[in-house]
């Protein structure tokens, strides 16, 4: 059974890392692979019940990340309806690509530590839209983008997944998260930026063009609340979620009721065609509902992996073959970019017990920083990268080719810092 799974696993990955050659979207082969390993999974079985029971539990994880995703993405839809990103856009003035890049990279870097590196991600490549006009040059960007995020995210109990399980199991707390991951997480963003900032210099690059702001459709007033309370609910939902202990999905659906309620009001006075076009039915129409298909089939695929025993029987066999822990969660790191980093986290939480690594131990805060970050090196290794990868159609291998090894660069830059850091302290 193990060995069926894995084989359409790697089918399933390598057909969706050749969607542009092979003109098939890449939510369809996700979709067949995520039912055909459920399958398989239950046709091996002798308890049909236990199997269904493992897809229920699966399953509400996975409705959580879907409906967070989809709040997010019409959050940010009706922002943008209302030309609420031309507040950003019309102060961002820089005609230099380097200083582009900087500033790109520092505001993705902070705002995912407190949103966390998905939301982020889709609020920046929609500002991205705004901001340059050729594709190509966007694409770069908005692969930086994902690298900025996933360091952001590292740092902070709620900018990633993988910290926020960390957080909620008891491995790490707040302050040591914050105080000794900053820096690591830094450097993953710096080094990378300092070396194209070189590369830019060296090559003086055409500068890429900035799109001209249209004279807006809508009023300041309705500019401002609808922005306002974006990226206000959006800052919300954390805050809500260490409030209530609720998941995160049920406060991103709490924002989007209210910004809801909030649009159909601010334009009730308007004919139903003029209204229509900033309504939340609208932004809901114009999503990319492909892509939150695709991280569905992707995220199906991996549960059932899980549920299967594959990935604890992998993380044993990588405890068992590597004597060294640091070593151990390089490797992690590194495997989060092929396989989801929350199932490969949640393996190593089952592994090693409070008992054996007490709360705040180097061992789980640097699990953090590289299940964090590792997923960069390539765009499917990720949440941000998986909603670039949807929103900007950003291929497989053009990530690989261009993205890839700045992002390993800095991952590894990180792990530097991480050691030292602790040798030193």
């Amino acid at each position: 059974m193990e060995l069926l799974l894995a084989l359409i696993f790697i089918i399933g990955y390598a057909v969706i890392t050749l969607e542009h050659t092979l003109h098939i979207n890449k939510a369809a082969p996700a979709l067949i692979t995520g039912v055909l390993c459920w399958t398989v999974y239950m046709l091996y079985s002798s308890d049909a019940h236990a199997v269904n029971h493992h897809l229920v539990e699966h399953l509400g994880e996975m409705s959580g990340i879907i409906f967070f995703l989809l709040g997010a993405m019409v959050i940010v839809e009706l922002i943008d309806a209302h030309d609420g990103f031309q507040i950003i856009t019309d102060r961002i003035t820089t005609d230099s690509p380097r200083k582009l890049l900087w500033i790109i990279g520092f505001i993705t870097f902070f705002l995912s530590a407190v949103l966390d590196n998905l939301t982020t991600t889709i609020v920046m490549v929609s500002l991205l839209r705004k901001i340059i006009a050729d594709k190509q040059d966007r694409l770069f960007y908005a692969g930086m983008v994902v690298v900025a995020a996933n360091a952001g995210g590292a740092w902070s109990p709620i900018g990633d997944v993988t910290t926020t399980m960390l957080w909620i199991g008891g491995q790490v707390t707040v302050g040591a998260i914050v105080t000794k991951l900053i820096l690591p997480s830094l450097a993953c963003l710096a080094v990378p930026l300092l070396y194209l900032s070189w590369k830019m210099k060296k090559t003086a690059p055409v500068l890429p063009p900035v799109k001209a702001t249209k004279s807006s459709t809508t009023t300041a007033r309705e500019r401002n609340t609808v922005f306002s309370l974006g990226v206000g609910g959006l800052l919300f939902v954390p805050i809500f979620k260490t409030l209530t202990h609720l998941p995160p999905y049920m406060g991103i659906l709490l924002v989007l009721g209210v910004m809801w309620a909030v649009t159909e009001l601010l334009h009730h006075k308007k004919d139903l065609l003029e209204k229509g076009r900033y309504s939340a039915i609208h932004a809901l129409q114009k999503i990319d509902a492909a892509s939150v298909l695709f991280f569905l089939g992707i995220l199906a695929a991996i549960a059932a992996l899980q549920s299967a025993g594959m990935l604890s029987k992998l993380a044993v066999w990588l405890s068992e073959t590597i004597a060294d822990q640091n070593v151990i969660v390089v490797t992690i790191g590194l495997l989060s970019a092929v396989i989801d980093n929350v199932p490969l986290v949640a393996a190593a939480m089952g592994m090693y017990p409070l008992e054996q690594f007490p709360p705040d131990h180097s061992f789980w805060l640097f699990l953090a920083y590289c299940a964090g970050t590792g997923g960069s090196c390539l765009i499917i290794g990720s949440a941000a990268g998986v909603a670039a990868m949807g929103m900007e159609r950003i291929d497989f291998f053009w990530y690989l080719k261009k993205i890839s090894l700045l992002a390993l660069m800095g991952y590894f830059a990180g792990v530097a810092v991480y050691l030292l850091q602790t040798q030193i302290l």
